[in-house]
């Protein structure tokens, strides 16, 4: 599997305004402008900060310096990962269910496929060609993430984290929570390590973060790992997705 992004864009935001997901030559591209939705707890309890941390695992490999961050200051984290992930790193399959205290895997598809509909590409990615591609997706995904762990995953989150409007209302008549989230750390793994710690500094009571966890060879790695000291540093609690539903998060 390619890596999401091969060399360093631009945000989501910027690219997605200046035309980022084009038809795919010769196919008839869904009219709706797919969405970036966004997500964070509605009621954070207790005092101080209140954060997710969550972590894609699209396809490529695995990266060490995150999962040592997390293991070695018992960080709970939600891992999204892919079908195509899954078979590529057994060993990191392993390492993560090893720590079931710290990480729950959940669902970032079967092949990795955006949930934009008419093929179009988004980040060099091509889009599902229709709702039937969408459902066949995530539920071959959870079939992987089931396979894996003994356990359904209970969200969703597609590839690239954009959604045509019609998948958004199919996965969820399927019973998956749409994994959104309150901002990107990294920018699909393109930012270098102190752009990363930055965003990560900047999480506010209820954020779900997103990472990439399967670029070992990039410096985001190590902003990630980084910002997770810092948060530790200031007494973040940090929660995992599986304790929560949809119905917990305000949406936008």
């Amino acid at each position: 599997m390619e890596p999401l992004i091969r060399r360093p864009l631009p945000s989501r935001r910027t690219v997605l305004a200046a035309a980022l997901v084009l038809p795919a030559s010769g196919v008839a591209a869904d009219s709706a402008r797919p969405l970036e939705p966004h997500m964070r707890l509605t009621h954070p309890a207790g005092e101080g900060l209140s954060v997710f941390l969550t972590f894609d695992a699209c396809g490529g490999g695995f990266d060490g310096r995150i999962a040592r961050a997390l293991v070695d200051g018992g960080v709970a984290a939600t891992v999204f990962v892919s079908g195509v992930w899954l078979r590529a790193n057994p060993e990191a399959t392993a390492f993560l269910l090893a720590r079931r205290d710290l990480f729950a895997l959940e669902n970032h598809g079967a092949r990795h496929i955006p949930p934009v509909l008419g093929g179009r590409r988004v980040f060099g990615l091509t889009g599902a060609r229709d709702l039937d591609a969408v459902r066949a997706e995530a539920t071959a995904g959870a079939a992987a993430v089931r396979a894996a762990c003994g356990a359904a995953p209970l969200w969703y989150r597609g590839a690239t984290g954009f959604y045509s409007p019609g998948a958004l209302t199919a996965i969820r008549e399927m019973g998956l929570g749409v994994a959104a989230y309150s901002f990107s750390a990294d920018d699909g793994a393109s930012l270098p390590a102190p752009g990363v710690a930055r965003r990560f500094a900047g999480v506010t009571n209820g954020s779900v973060i997103v990472a990439h966890i399967n670029q070992p060879r990039r410096s985001s790695g190590a902003g990630a790992a980084m910002g997770i000291a810092a948060l530790r540093a200031r007494g973040v609690r940090f929660l995992r997705l599986d304790a929560y539903g949809p119905a917990d998060f305000t949406y936008s």
